[in-house]
């Protein structure tokens, strides 16, 4: 289980009407997906930088808890357990993230993009090279494994860098607009592939303003509202 408890962030310069400090406090189980929507400013981004550890917290606490560890946490017990990830440098947290820019390698054809989530090293088994394949049929993209990102239009880049995000191995899963752009048959088919992480035990915190990807997806719904996650 994801634990965050009063994980907190200041920033000292923001525009006129901001909210500059922000304390997040929440739960994510193993399987669950949790929709997190809000206004502009409402700390949607820093959220997800902190947990992926792209920001440093000012306070609070972020904790990987395992199932018997999960449950004296909701008795209240109230000490330090489980997995510090605050210590933990990005690559160590077990977090994949998924940004609204796609962050793909220009001069790599796509099925070595998408390789990168399975393996960093690039030595790729047969099955792994299979689970590629299949992956880029799945979202509508066979055939189109030895183009570059430079030739692929932007809705197909979106679709490889989230392609190489389902297919990693992870904990948890961090998404934000991830399906924004794309048309209703791919979004059915990433759908599936984010239910299948899910199935797998991966945990998801969606970030996202469409009722369809919320309502396809998540178990529970939060909101943002000046700096602070409130139940919907």
């Amino acid at each position: 289980m994801l634990s965050a408890d009063y994980l907190s962030f200041h920033y000292t310069r923001c525009d006129p009407g901001e909210t500059p400090d922000f304390a997040f406090t929440f739960r994510l189980a193993p399987g669950e997906c949790l929709a997190v929507s809000g206004p502009s400013g409402a700390g949607k981004s820093t959220l997800l930088n902190l947990l992926a550890g792209f920001l440093t917290p000012s306070d609070g606490r972020l904790s990987w808890l395992s199932e018997g560890q999960g449950e004296r946490l909701t008795k209240g017990l109230n000490e330090e357990i489980g997995e510090n990830l605050i210590e933990q440098p990005p690559w160590a947290r077990g977090m994949t993230t998924v940004f609204q820019d796609h962050n793909l390698f220009e001069h790599l054809p796509v099925w070595i993009n998408v390789g990168l989530g399975l393996a960093s090293d690039l030595r790729l088994s047969e099955a792994q090279r299979g689970r590629i394949l299949d992956g880029l049929a799945e979202v509508g993209l066979d055939g189109l494994h030895d183009r570059l990102p430079g030739e692929l239009s932007g809705g197909q880049q979106q679709r490889v860098a989230l392609l190489r995000s389902l297919l990693r191995e992870t904990r948890v899963l961090l998404l934000d607009e991830p399906f924004s752009g794309l048309d209703r048959g791919n979004r059915e088919a990433l759908w599936g592939l984010v239910r299948r992480q899910q199935a797998m035990g991966v945990a998801v915190l969606l970030v996202s303003h469409d009722p369809e990807d919320v309502e396809a997806l998540a178990q529970r719904r939060l909101q943002l509202l000046d700096g602070r996650l409130e139940a919907l």
